[in-house]
């Protein structure tokens, strides 16, 4: 077996002196072996593309040689301030926030480099305004914000600018390509110059990303350390995984929470719409004893994303509810569980979420619920993604579900917005649970759907169509409830649902809310008929008094024919006879005899 070099000195290349000494500010670690073998690489001015699991050090293994290539270079020409040199694409705003931090701790000890962030969520303006005063020599951006710079020829040119490009480096490219970035990806590429390095890093190769290597890269080298290992997950994490009852998932929860004292967790929720709602409601279920904080992020939150995320790594103690977005890449110092309130999407996604704790040789724990239904998930992720999962006991008693379905209904009937919120997240929960590329075992027709809605606190099933002739005797309904007379706590908005109120229960129809097509009822066939044979009657007689007009020389009926070219003609003189009329170009008399009138 090849030995992994763990010194520079060991892997035998020479770095600039002012990276070098960037480097050995930083107290840099055991080198890793994806650096070990990506680095040499890509200063040998090889494209590279490299597969290496969660975790791993990736990072460094493009910085690195990235901020060498630029200073070699530095040799021949000082770099322009607004010449980019170097480009690191990202598929989240989190991801290329990370990465340029970790950037900016490499240029402390590298002179004449600048670097700048594009992503979505800042103004294009002040990106565009920012640039123009201070430049960029490395560019850490996401693929939509590039594409739109790079587009934007009248504010800003910067297809000018990255005619200097060296090395351009796709980070995390197989989540690039799942998000959709595909057409983006290839509209950059179409501005770059051909001569550059290029260095594609991926957790998994999938069929697109292998496209991708055959169409932006020039007889790659391909770095794969992950495809022999003994396990997908770092060796210090721990999977653990609990079977609760079909209404108990947030009972199962919330007494693992106490029992494992648990200090600083990420969990994972299927979507946006889960996060906003259970992001209401925690505080009010958790036990005070807890005193753990909630935060939450997800995709569709633009200004607060990055805020939240410092908060969060910040804190000694908290929870943080999440969607994938912050699967990929994010490195949480002192992160002690992951959890997961359901199986993701995708297989490979559970890797990348349970690779948020145990990174750099730290120690770490994740954590998946599973419902009676799920359980054979636990030997599909063993199989597919070498995860080995551990069981552990649920300890969460009927009166603990019973006692948080309560709270939550209580909590519900003070407010018609976290109805609505709990609603939401409800059918986007099954909408996204039917969208499980593994759906042969995790099906929609087998989820327990109304002790789902119990866990969730509803006080009714909303109308959708996966409750169609389903078995929902397992959802405890709340006797005695007018739900209309649940108000807002916000006045306005109580007050305009008010004023709806008293013109549906006038009219029938709520205000606003459009009205189904409503088939016009089916005839009796005979009757259909005979109307058939009547307008065919009708059509005879009009054809036959046609034909006898012709016999007798008479005049037909002349249809009305439109406006001759003539006529057009004529009006459009008109017209430009009374504009030079107005501006006194011609007299009153002139005018009238030109038009006729004298």
């Amino acid at each position: 077996m090849k030995k992994i070099p763990k010194t520079w000195k060991e892997l035998g290349v020479t770095l600039h002196e002012e990276v070098e000494n960037s480097i050995e500010s930083l107290n840099f670690p055991t080198m890793t072996p994806v650096q070990a073998h990506t680095i040499p690489q890509l200063l040998n001015k090889k494209d590279v593309a490299v597969e290496a699991v969660t975790g791993s050090g990736k990072t460094l293994a493009f910085l690195i040689p990235l901020l060498d290539i630029l200073k070699k270079r530095e040799a021949e020409e000082n770099w322009k301030k607004h010449q980019v040199g170097a480009i690191v694409l990202s598929p989240t705003r989190e991801l290329a926030l990370q990465t340029k931090n970790v950037l900016e701790q490499l240029l402390t000890s590298v002179k004449n480099l600048t670097q700048i962030l594009f992503v979505g969520g800042n103004s294009v303006d002040e990106d565009i305004l920012n640039f123009k005063r201070n430049g960029g020599n490395i560019v850490i951006c996401t693929p939509g914000r590039l594409e739109d710079l790079l587009t934007r020829r009248q504010d800003i040119n910067l297809s000018s600018h990255v005619k200097t490009l060296e090395i351009l480096v796709l980070d995390e490219a197989d989540r690039l390509l799942d998000l959709g970035f595909q057409n983006s990806i290839d509209t950059i590429l179409s501005y770059l110059p051909r001569q550059r390095r290029t260095g594609l890093f991926s957790a998994t190769q999938t069929k697109e990303v292998e496209n991708l290597i055959r169409a932006g890269l020039r007889n790659p080298v391909l770095v794969s350390v992950s495809a022999k290992a003994a396990q997908s997950t770092p060796e210090l994490l721990e999977n653990y995984y609990i079977i609760t009852k079909n209404d108990g998932k947030l009972a199962s929860l919330i007494c693992f929470l106490e029992a494992k004292h648990v200090q600083k967790a990420m969990l994972f929720l299927p979507t946006c719409a889960t996060v906003d709602y259970w992001a209401r409601v925690f505080p009010h279920i958790l036990p005070k004893k807890l005193d753990l904080p909630v935060m939450a992020i997800h995709g569709k939150m633009k200004v607060k994303r990055n805020k939240v995320l410092e908060n969060f790594r910040n804190a000694s103690k908290a929870l943080l509810l999440c969607t994938d977005v912050m699967a990929r890449g994010i490195d949480i110092p002192e992160m002690d569980w992951v959890l997961q309130w359901d199986p993701p999407a995708n297989a490979s996604a559970f890797v990348h979420r349970v690779g948020r704790t145990a990174r750099q040789g730290q120690q770490g724990s994740a954590l998946i619920l599973l419902l009676e239904n799920e359980a054979a998930y636990v030997h599909f992720i063993e199989t597919n993604q070498r995860v080995k999962l551990n069981l552990l006991e649920d300890v969460a008693t009927d009166e603990k579900i019973e006692e948080l379905r309560d709270k939550i209904r209580n909590l519900l009937k003070t407010d018609r917005a976290i109805i609505e919120k709990a609603t939401q997240a409800f059918v986007s929960h099954v909408r996204a649970y039917s969208k499980h590329e593994c759906s042969l075992l995790l099906r929609v027709k087998e989820l327990p759907l109304g002790a789902m809605g119990a866990a969730y606190g509803l006080l009714q099933l909303p109308k959708m169509p996966e409750l169609k002739n389903r078995d929902l005797s397992d959802f405890p309904e709340v006797l005695q409830l007018d739900i209309n007379t649940i108000p807002y706590k916000d006045k306005t908005r109580e007050k305009i649902r008010k004023q709806k109120l008293e013109q549906y229960q006038k009219t029938g129809v709520w205000p606003g809310h459009k009205q189904k097509f409503i088939r016009k009822p089916s005839e009796p066939w005979s009757i259909t008929k005979q109307k058939k044979e009547d307008r065919k009657e009708k059509k005879l007689k009009r054809k036959q008094s046609k034909q006898a007009k012709l016999a007798k020389n008479e005049p037909l009926k002349k249809k009305r024919k439109g406006i001759s070219d003539e006529d057009l003609e004529e009006l459009k003189k008109d017209v430009a006879l009374l504009k030079k009329l107005k501006k006194k170009k011609i007299s009153d008399e002139d005018y009238e005899k030109e038009i006729g009138l004298l």
